[in-house]
């Protein structure tokens, strides 16, 4: 069979076996059907009217009333016009208005947490020409600055020891309203809930109690689910905010589709409403499709995706993309798993987006760094460099200690597959300094897989589209024989 994978701006082809599976998000095993156009409206006054866990924003809101609404940056949800954030916001603007908040006291702030500080086009494209005309020029739009000491707010530990710090616009308001999609990461399970304002409104040293080997290198964080650490200290951080706030945040959470269209839409306090959301998001996510383990995984990787223009021929980027696929297909690859991508691998960092990674790079290659793990040691070093720190606050560049967090996901692709080939690389070093093997073609890292780990009759699974769609957690088709359910319980047999 001939297949076309993302490849750089385009594809690159492969002809694998005949037997080969093949699996495409939304396309292979349909989703849950979404609320059409003519519909959205009434589901979200719906929903609105009927938060969960808490009173709605009528009974909240008042004359006086201060609101922050936070709304994600744009690596999560669509920017159609139906998109989640900017219907979300029409609805919920127009209950505020009703119950007498005034516009000037109204404020959003666009999560960005580590990740760059958003342009005057990306707000643009986030809320719609509409929104962003009616709040841009008053300044009532601004993206989340962790480096702003004058507007974060230190709140001291959870229970755990884990330092808490948020945005003292969100702290200080009177209703603070999380827009989140409820949307599978391979971080913890699903975006949106606590998981948005404990990673998009905090600081570095918050995110580093969580995006670090220590607890990126558990055994309850691959695969993907939503009972690990990571995904209980979301929780624990998000939940102290709220207690030192003195009121919860009010969640409106959508179930998106593959093109992220709403599935659902869940209103109210996020400790009640996610586990209620995750119930449907379930069926859209965690798809029990595959009747055998995989001994080889193939797809392709362009040079634009997810994090931004590089991240597919950054060689740090490649491998934190290739260990987010580990983590979202774990439960269906064999022992011995291989996994063969195609990447550019071209020595394009894009220095200007992630200045710091060229550096970090060039590091690993030296000093006894034998593993990605033996690189944070450096983690504070590189977090509190002016220079760095200075180009995330007013270039748009992501924060130093994001390339951190990526090196200790990047590492869950060594510690779970016998070998990674890199196919097509123009500048293969990259991919080799990063422990990988490198090949001209799909067909000859085939060959050789199946010399050094996999045998003459291994089982394929081509996955097209990887990058370009909103993935799923692939999983066993009977659930018995994944080696652990949807929130972390591990099944004795398969483990």
């Amino acid at each position: 069979m001939k297949f076309d994978f993302e490849y750089g701006q385009g594809t690159m082809s492969a002809e694998l076996p005949d037997n080969t599976d093949i699996f495409i998000p939304g396309e292979t095993v349909k989703d849950p059907d979404h609320i059409p156009e003519d519909q959205l409206e009434a589901a979200y006054l719906e929903s609105l009217a009927h938060p969960i866990g808490m009173p709605t924003l009528t009974e909240l809101a008042g004359p006086g009333k201060t609101v922050t609404i936070v709304v994600p940056d744009r690596v999560k949800g669509g920017e159609q016009a139906t998109s989640h954030r900017k219907l979300s916001i029409k609805y919920i603007l127009k209950e505020l208005y009703a119950a007498g908040v005034e516009k000037k006291d109204i404020l959003f702030i666009i999560s960005n947490g580590l990740h760059p500080r958003s342009t005057e086009a990306d707000a643009k494209a986030i809320f719609g020409e509409e929104l962003f005309n009616e709040f841009w020029h008053t300044g009532q739009i601004i993206s989340h600055d962790s480096e702003d000491q004058e507007h974060m707010v230190n709140l001291g530990n959870t229970h755990r020891g884990d330092p808490v710090c948020m945005n003292k616009y969100v702290f200080e308001c009177d209703i603070p309203i999380l827009i989140g999609h409820v949307q599978g990461n391979p971080y913890g399970g699903y975006s949106g809930g606590y998981k948005h304002s404990a990673t998009g409104i905090t600081n570095w040293r918050c995110i580093a109690s969580h995006h670090v080997p220590s607890v990126m290198h558990r055994d309850d964080f691959t695969p993907v689910n939503g009972g690990s650490l990571m995904r209980n200290k979301f929780d624990e951080i998000s939940m102290h905010m709220e207690e030192k706030m003195g009121h919860p945040f009010f969640c409106c959470d959508a179930v998106l589709d593959t093109q992220s269209r709403q599935i659902a839409i869940y209103s109210g306090y996020a400790k009640e409403m996610m586990p209620i959301s995750w119930k449907l998001a379930d069926k859209r996510t965690y798809v029990h499709w595959a009747e055998k383990k995989y001994d080889v995984l193939v797809f392709g990787m362009p040079q634009k995706f997810h994090y931004g223009d590089g991240m597919g021929t950054n060689p740090i980027m490649m491998m934190q993309a290739l260990s987010a696929q580990v983590l979202r297909f774990k439960r269906v690859m064999s022992d011995n798993c291989v996994i063969i991508c195609a990447s550019t691998c071209n020595g394009y960092f894009h220095d200007e987006r992630w200045p710091y990674l060229r550096e970090l790079y060039d590091l690993f290659q030296h000093d006894h760094m034998n593993t990605l793990p033996d690189m944070n040691r450096l983690g504070e070093y590189f977090a509190t460099n002016e220079e760095y720190i200075r180009k995330y606050r007013y270039t748009n560049a992501f924060h130093p200690f994001h390339g951190f967090s990526m090196m200790s996901c990047g590492h869950i692709a060594e510690m779970n597959t016998s070998a990674i080939y890199i196919v097509g690389a123009e500048e293969p070093g990259y991919a080799r300094g990063m422990g990988l093997k490198t090949r001209a073609t799909f067909e000859e890292a085939l060959e050789d897989a199946k010399k050094k780990y996999v045998g003459q009759e291994p089982n394929i699974l081509a996955l097209p589209m990887t990058f370009k769609k909103a993935a799923v957690h692939l999983c066993m088709k009977d659930p018995a024989q994944d080696c652990m359910d949807e929130y972390g319980h591990r099944h004795p047999c398969c483990c």
